[in-house]
């Protein structure tokens, strides 16, 4: 959104952009407590935790938070896997390019010995283990998984050597009743299940939403309602929205959002047969 539209409404920036940032994002107190686990407790102890929900309801805005605030902790090392699909061979190369260091994918016993070898000098020095993050954890194939529990962790299982935190939707849930990742499954020691907003939180993310971008009046309560309605409990459904009659309100410099704009750009079309069907009546 260009500066002049911005200006028109008195906004600091688009409170319903992809691009938002982190400090404007609404932190329900579930998320903030993982989040406060994450970085209390599981980075000290090591080990798997897992976000996991539909989709839209969150997950990944929530490990997005997770890394800048880990980002901003001293000795914290924080990796994240962008390809989650990948297979064997090309899930080392990317851990050796998030790690920072030489590996041939070819020679998986040395990827293996060289991460946890840096693994374990990382905990040496820092007493905190390196986080990895995986968002879409669910494309993930089971051989990778697998292979994962098995790099993650030494000394028969006792010496967890990395916080892991997969977030992914109910597909993941499923893959991890597999008979092959039980054994990770079995592992998952922090959990945040994100399921459908209730009216009030996205009543409060709205509103969480608009105060941060500066201009905590730019809806009517009606029309704020009628989007928390009309969301089905999901935050990138009523953002979604919310974007859509932002851009419209802007194009015709309306000032300000309300009920009848609503009706206006999401109503059904007024179709023949609806006029025909009313003039009867």
């Amino acid at each position: 959104m260009s500066q002049k539209l911005l200006a028109l409404y008195g906004l600091k920036f688009n409170p319903f952009s992809p691009e938002l940032p982190t400090d404007a994002i609404y932190l329900p107190p579930r998320v903030e407590n993982f989040c406060w686990r994450i970085e209390n407790s599981q980075i000290g102890e090591g080990g798997f935790a897992m976000i996991h929900g539909e989709p839209g309801s969150g997950k990944s805005v929530t490990l997005r938070l997770l890394a800048e605030r880990l980002a901003r902790l001293a000795d914290i090392t924080v990796g994240i896997i962008s390809h989650p699909q990948s297979n064997l061979a090309d899930f080392y190369r990317e851990m050796g390019e998030v790690f920072a260091v030489p590996l041939k994918p070819h020679n998986r016993w040395g990827g293996f010995k060289v991460l946890r070898e840096r693994w374990i000098e990382h905990l040496r020095s820092t007493r905190r283990r390196a986080v990895l993050l995986i968002d879409e954890a669910q494309e993930m194939r089971c051989a990778v998984l697998s292979e994962l529990r098995l790099l993650a962790s030494a000394r028969f299982d006792s010496q967890p050597l990395l916080c892991v935190i997969l977030a992914g939707d109910a597909r993941l849930t499923e893959k991890l009743r597999r008979e092959e990742l039980v054994p990770l499954g079995s592992r998952i020691r922090t959990r945040l299940a994100l399921e459908h907003a209730s009216g009030e939180e996205l009543a409060a993310c709205l509103n969480h939403l608009l105060g941060a971008a500066g201009n905590a009046s730019l809806m009517t309560p009606a029309l704020r309602q009628t989007l928390c309605d009309h969301a089905a409990g999901n935050y990138r459904v009523l953002t979604t929205m919310a974007a859509e009659l932002l851009a419209v309100a802007a194009q015709r410099e309306s000032p300000k959002l309300d009920e009848k704009l609503y009706l206006e750009v999401f109503a059904p079309p007024d179709t023949a047969a609806t006029r025909r069907k009313a003039a009867a009546r």
